[in-house]
Order: structure tokens, then C-alpha cells, then sequence
């Protein structure tokens, strides 16, 4: 299998979407693209205000026409928000020549991860660990659906991550060498 050239992670909030996207598209020398970071630079607002103005419904509009515009792009690793597979059109925009990869933490990482960003709107409540579980039962399904492969983040850092990825994409030794399933998924 040849590396894919145009790779989507998903997963949830605190999982190590955009940390892990950026090394794997410098190891790739692909371009990174986070789709919250995109909407902050063209709107020239926070995520939080944007919530704020347009709830959450204006920002899943914005979101939707980030994808829309990237579907066809190359040499491309692609960071989406963690609400990003809510909107059943982003599906096939993110499915859309792409190795998507699910990168899946456990409740206690997000929280550990996610604790002191204030740039996270649903988590600004008295019980943000609570809402994380809510929107793990919600989302997970949706996840695993669309992805090709899953990725276990818990107690591994990037850069482990990245090689994992690069090696299950494209092995270079036999010893490395692993098989996707064609019509399912691996998970690591």
C-alpha cells in the first residue's frame, strides 16, 4: 500500500488531532491543515465567539464549507473539531479520497488534556467531564464509522503515534509490516 495522499483524522476533543497532525505532515512533507484554526483566521475570531454569535449552528456551517473546499486536495493532512462528524454531509467531504484516521483517548485523557483550554465552548460548564462522556456516546459510532483505521492515543506520545501511522500507511521493512483489511478496519 502506497501512503495515501490525503489523510483526515477525527476524533474527539483532547485525543491529539491537531499535535499529531502537524508532526505527520512534516514527516509526510504534506501541508496541515486544522479546520478550527482555518475558521478562526477567516472569520478573525475565536471559536468561542463564534459560538457566542452564531452558536453552534453557524460554526458547523462554517466547518462544513472548510471541507467542502478541501475535499479535493492533496498532499493534504487534515485536523477536523471534534463535532466535525455531526453534520452528515461532512462525511462524504471528509471521506472523499481519504484515509481517515480515528484517533480514539479515554475519558480521563480528554479530561487531563482539556482541563485549562478555555478555547473549547461545550466544555464551559460546572461538569465538563460529563459532557465529554455525553458526546463520546454520540459521537464515537460516527467515528469508527468513517474511519479506516483507529488509533489509540492513551499514554503514547505524538511522535510514536506518527510512526505507528506512517508504518501501518506504508511499512518500509517486512518487520514493520502490517496489512489494512480492505473491508475493515485495524486497530492499534
Amino acid at each position: 500500500m502506497s501512503l495515501p495522499q490525503r489523510i483526515v483524522i477525527v476524533g474527539p476533543m483532547g485525543a491529539g488531532k491537531s499535535t499529531i497532525g502537524r508532526l505527520l505532515a512534516r514527516e509526510l512533507g504534506y501541508r496541515f491543515v486544522d479546520s478550527d484554526r482555518l475558521i478562526e483566521e477567516r472569520c478573525g475570531a475565536d471559536i468561542p465567539w463564534i459560538f457566542d454569535v452564531e452558536g453552534e449552528e453557524g460554526f458547523r456551517q462554517r466547518e462544513t464549507a472548510i471541507f467542502r473546499e478541501l475535499a479535493g486536495e492533496t498532499s493534504l493532512v487534515l485536523a477536523t473539531g471534534g463535532g466535525a462528524v455531526v453534520t452528515p454531509e461532512n462525511h462524504d467531504n471528509l471521506r472523499h479520497e481519504a484515509f481517515v484516521v480515528y484517533l480514539k483517548t479515554s475519558i480521563e485523557q480528554q479530561v487531563e488534556r482539556t482541563r485549562r483550554d478555555r478555547n473549547r465552548p461545550l466544555l464551559q460548564n460546572d461538569d465538563p467531564e460529563a459532557v465529554l462522556k455525553r458526546l463520546f456516546r454520540e459521537r464515537d459510532p460516527l467515528y469508527t464509522r468513517l474511519a479506516d483505521l483507529v488509533m489509540f492515543t492513551d499514554r503514547k506520545s505524538p511522535r510514536l503515534v506518527v510512526r505507528q501511522l506512517i508504518n501501518l500507511m506504508d511499512p518500509k521493512t517486512p518487520r514493520h509490516r502490517r496489512h489494512l483489511k480492505s473491508e475493515g478496519q485495524k486497530h492499534v
